[in-house]
């Protein structure tokens, strides 16, 4: 039987999120100015914690402050490169690194599940070795350019699993023919939990943990 090990990356393989930062290091490397912004996107954060918007209109909004509403993949590759390069370097839990060498050498399929953008995640799982990405997606326009706009679904939450099924039906994987690992540290990829064979709660919040407690999900930490 195959099996995947699929993996969450904000707080589960990195000790941060790493959205705002991609954004803060692009517009460092890009349009410095931007980052005069920043308060507008505070403003925008406040406007999500009161429910004024919903957490995929958020991403939009901060990504066309900092990064602009649309970027060509030209000058987006080498910004994503060097992150990449950084997050492995300053942001990564070495628990998550031993843990993926392991899967990896017991042949399991390594999945990176994510609700962070594919547009910067493609290149922190390939330095990590991952096989595949399943990521919120970003509409690209008719001239190629990456838009501050979301493709599809936002990765979080129960638009998670439909994602990872989805991925699953294109890669012609029956849910009956494959084992399914899950890491996550956070509460909203339960439906995730529930879902897998063995689901492994790493790093977890106040809130998965006490999850994992009722369900008896097995938990790990992986370096502070």
């Amino acid at each position: 039987m195959t099996e995947l090990a699929i993996y969450d990356m904000d707080r589960t393989i990195t000790r941060t999120g790493t959205f705002t930062p991609f954004l803060i290091h692009a517009a460092l490397a890009r349009a410095p100015w931007r980052l005069l912004l920043l308060p507008v996107a505070l403003l925008a954060m406040l406007g999500y914690a009161g429910k004024l918007m919903t957490r995929a209109r958020l991403k939009e909004i901060n990504q066309s402050l900092l990064l602009g509403r649309h970027i060509s993949r030209a000058h987006l590759a080498p910004l994503t490169a060097s992150f990449a390069e950084r997050t492995l370097r300053l942001n990564t839990l070495p628990g998550a690194l031993r843990q993926i060498a392991e899967d990896r050498a017991a042949g399991r399929r390594l999945v990176l599940a994510t609700a962070s953008y594919r547009l910067y995640v493609e290149a922190i799982a390939e330095k990590l070795g991952f096989d595949d990405v399943i990521a919120t997606n970003s509409i690209i326009g008719l001239d190629a350019r990456v838009t501050a706009k979301i493709d599809g679904e936002n990765a979080y939450g129960p638009a998670k699993l439909r994602m990872i099924e989805a991925w699953m039906a294109h890669e012609g994987i029956a849910r009956e023919s494959v084992r399914v690992r899950f890491y996550s540290d956070h509460a909203s990829d339960a439906p995730v939990m529930e879902w897998a064979d063995e689901p492994v709660a790493a790093n977890p919040s106040a809130k998965m943990r006490a999850l994992a407690a009722t369900r008896g999900w097995r938990v790990v930490e992986w370096g502070s």
